[in-house]
């Protein structure tokens, strides 16, 4: 799943982004972009989940064709 997060735009916004995610599913494979403000993760947490756990955290997420 591909996701564009406009306020992920440091490092430190992509370890949060990422926290957020394992939060949710501990065998998340996830790959933060900050400088692009891209998102790709491989889960089996739901893209609806996914975005929940993002907005929650405080980086509401687009969701991208893959």
């Amino acid at each position: 799943m591909r996701f564009y997060i406009e306020k992920m735009g440091c490092s430190g916004c992509a370890r949060s982004v990422t926290r957020a995610i394992l939060t949710l599913d501990p065998d998340a494979i996830v790959k933060a972009d900050p400088e692009n403000r891209r998102l790709n993760v491989e889960a089996m947490a739901t893209r609806t989940e996914i975005e929940a756990a993002l907005a929650e955290a405080g980086f509401p997420a687009r969701a991208e064709a893959s």
